[in-house]
């Protein structure tokens, strides 16, 4: 596999595509996350994959190398690379941090950023991995929580839609009845932390929706048990994508849900996700989309 270069016990390398070790590479941001306590403190997931924070409204910025440690020499990138995109904070312990990586999996820390280790018991990736049940290298595509339930934890995985019900120390798999467990987005209802949103796609080699018909599916028993959401979407020949960042649910008492697509059509609903509209359709391909609720 290589040499193994370390300094304060943080890898300067980690694995390419062909095993080799390879130098990190900071080439750009995935995604930003506020703190939910100081208005100047601000988190950054870059790619290679990394974690930045910011304690002064982004003037000044300082990697957490502790996350690096956590066997960051065996990290190895997919093929959309190697990027930190998700970034959760819990809202009743500021100590503890969860970050998804692809191709890497989930890592959590219990002290602030200091120290961190995987949290990937019960993935399994039998196509992409040597050991299917590796400590890490599973290839996370997206994970969200309910500020009610910092303890419950869905994963939208390359293969697979999972949940963990105690701070991601084990999964299980809540695919259920989905045309396909593969997607890339998962979002969580404002209101009621047991419904949940995924947008299935065909394969890991086809990006679009499976028959062309673009649903929605929502689960109200916290996976296993899906319903389409079809109203108001394309039910034939359409073959866009929806990726990780895309999609998003606002806080009103009816919970609106908005996802984007990469054919430049955004969509909405204003219930739940019983009825659809598109509020815009001539966009460049959407990578993201962010709500926010003004008073």
């Amino acid at each position: 596999m290589g040499n193994e270069f370390k300094y304060d016990g943080v890898t300067e390398t980690h694995q390419w595509y062909d095993g080799t070790q390879h130098p990190w590479e900071f080439k750009r941001v995935w995604h930003m996350e506020p703190s939910l306590t100081d208005p100047d403190t601000v988190y950054a997931g870059v790619e290679d994959a990394a974690l930045f924070r910011s304690s002064d409204g982004a003037k000044t910025w300082q990697e957490l190398p502790g996350l690096r440690g956590a066997k960051g020499n065996l990290w190895q990138p997919g093929a959309g690379g190697m990027c930190l995109h998700t970034i959760i904070l819990d809202p009743t312990n500021t100590d503890r941090i969860f970050v998804a990586i692809s191709a890497a999996g989930v890592f959590r820390t219990d002290d602030a950023g200091k120290t961190w280790r995987p949290i990937n018991n019960g993935l399994k990736s039998l196509y992409e991995l040597p050991d299917p049940t590796a400590e890490v290298g599973h290839c996370v595509h997206s994970i969200s929580m309910h500020r009610s339930k910092p303890e419950v934890l869905f994963m939208q995985k390359h293969w697979d839609v999972m949940r963990s019900d105690n701070g991601g120390d084990s999964w299980t798999e809540v695919s259920g009845n989905l045309p396909s467990d593969f997607g890339f987005p998962i979002a969580v209802h404002a209101h009621e932390p047991e419904t949940i949103y995924v947008i299935p796609i065909k394969s890991d080699s086809e990006h679009f929706p499976p028959d062309g018909k673009l649903r929605v599916y929502r689960s109200r028993s916290g996976g296993n048990q899906w319903e389409a959401l079809t109203n108001g979407l394309p039910q034939e020949n359409c073959y866009v994508n929806i990726l990780r960042d895309a999609m998003s649910v606002d806080t009103l008492d009816s919970c609106g849900v908005y996802f984007g697509t990469t054919g430049g059509q955004v969509y909405v609903s204003s219930d739940s996700g019983d009825h659809w509209s598109a509020i815009v359709e001539n966009l460049p391909a959407v990578l993201s989309v962010e709500v926010q609720t003004l008073a």
